[in-house]
């Protein structure tokens, strides 16, 4: 009886829905090495949709950085399976092996590569901080937003020369991030980077720590003196944080610094002369201020030859899935833990607005970690994003919780769908994958595509 049972076909779909239910990312490339096929594990590991990375060379994602090392070249040379350690620029840490396949010729026809998350494997962890300690995480800010991307462009240029910048953006955008990263790939990478918050000192404290002083220069004053952040700085590169909080005595005494490249210590005669690079930054209208004489118009424009605006998170919807993951993946590491996240809380992470933009997510994600149990879900979110996870509208959200998602979910989905008539656009609107997006269109939107 059962030799006459006709075996189902599994269909091409059917097949792609089995691998995105993989645990492992699974990646194939073809002769001349181009990817055909990622399942939709690459966005826990790379920030990226199978969309973004089906089509593309495997050396232009490389080339970016979003992997190191390489594992293709070694499987082309050797024509052999080979298994290494990666890590993604998101922090993920992977056991991969590439599996060539070959033709008759015995030329490679087709690689399979497989990826672990490293994690999942406590017992070798000693072991592999000793195997690859060469392995470190990519400086480069992480983000998929094209504004983002125009403004690291920049950050490349301008870091080859010593002009002063000023960064503006939300509290929480990343703008002290941004600093490091300039002077990490600028000419004085391998000198002094020091911060100082503007609005954590008060005036007199703020000066004696940019300038230094003399010994018994003040009540209370190191009898030995003290050297000020300016002249430890000095061929590096200083960063002022919230330098729309500095006094306005203070800001003559800095521009002068800019200026001339030179300063006197307080209860100093002598002149000290530095050779620092400047690096502001403030959340706060600099050109309101200097209207309301809160802040000093020649060292505005001192400060401003380069202006750098980096956007808040709500308008940079794609860096929230990869953010998520870099933040998983370094707590995970922190408190030794290997937490997962479901697809529901990413759902609700991309409707949020997020106030407080990457700080705001990346302690989230601490607290995810720490208090959930191994896989995080809707439950586990606090109040105050789960209470605004829905945009205005004249809709009252049900009291239960599963509902008012699945509510959300419609509610987004259909108002996508009515504005783009287009999977692929709803897929891109909503920071999901096309597969989901016609999945949830068929759901949520029936009617409207049989009218369509």
């Amino acid at each position: 009886m059962l030799e006459n049972m006709q075996i189902p076909e599994i269909t091409g779909e059917t097949l792609r829905r089995i691998l995105n239910h993989s645990s492992d990312e699974i990646f194939v490339i073809d002769g001349n090495q181009q990817i055909i096929f990622v399942n939709s594990v690459c966005e826990r590991h790379y920030g990226l949709k199978p969309e973004d990375v089906v089509g593309k060379y495997n050396i232009e994602l490389f080339e970016k950085g979003y992997w190191k090392p390489s594992i293709i070249p070694q499987v082309f040379k050797e024509k052999k399976p080979v298994t290494i350690r990666q890590t993604t620029y998101i922090g993920a840490e992977l056991l991969t092996t590439a599996v060539p396949i070959l033709n008759d010729d015995n030329e490679i026809e087709l690689v399979v590569t497989t990826s672990q998350e490293l994690q999942t494997f406590k017992s070798i962890k000693k072991e592999r901080e000793v195997v690859n300690p060469e392995i470190t995480h990519n400086a480069t800010p992480i983000t998929n937003c094209s504004k983002m991307k125009d403004i690291l462009k920049v950050c490349e240029k301008i870091a080859k020369v010593d002009s002063t910048i000023l960064i503006q953006g939300e509290s929480g955008t990343g703008k002290g991030v941004l600093a490091q990263y300039i002077h990490d790939i600028s000419i004085r990478k391998n000198k002094t980077f020091l911060k100082i918050n503007c609005a954590a000192l008060p005036g007199d404290l703020l000066e004696s720590e940019l300038f230094g002083y003399a010994e018994g220069a003040f009540t209370g004053a190191s009898k030995y003196g003290k050297k000020g952040l300016l002249e430890i700085a000095d061929q590096g590169t200083l960063f002022l944080d919230e330098i729309g909080e500095m006094p306005l005595s203070l800001q003559a005494k800095l521009l002068q610094v800019i200026q001339e490249k030179q300063f006197i210590p307080i209860g100093k005669n002598e002149i000290k002369k530095v050779d620092v690079r400047i690096i502001a930054a403030t959340n706060r209208d600099l050109i309101q201020m200097v209207r309301n004489n809160q802040f000093r118009e020649d060292l505005f424009y001192r400060l401003n030859i380069i202006d750098l605006k980096l956007p808040p998170l709500r308008e940079r919807k794609e860096d929230i899935i990869p953010l998520t993951y870099n933040f998983l993946y370094k707590f995970n590491k922190k408190y030794e833990m290997n937490k997962i996240i479901s697809q529901d809380c990413l759902d609700v992470f991309n409707s949020y607005s997020w106030p407080g933009n990457i700080r705001q997510l990346e302690n989230v994600m601490e607290r995810l970690v720490v208090t959930s149990d191994s896989i995080i879900q809707i439950n586990d979110l606090p109040e105050l994003i789960t209470n605004n996870i829905q945009p205005q509208s004249q809709y009252t959200l049900p009291s239960n919780l599963d509902d008012a998602l699945e509510h959300v979910k419609e509610t987004l989905v259909v108002q996508s769908y009515k504005k783009y008539k287009s999977s692929r656009k709803v897929a891109k609107d909503l920071g999901i994958s096309q597969t989901r997006a016609v999945k949830m269109i068929n759901q949520y939107c029936g009617e409207l595509v049989e009218k369509g």
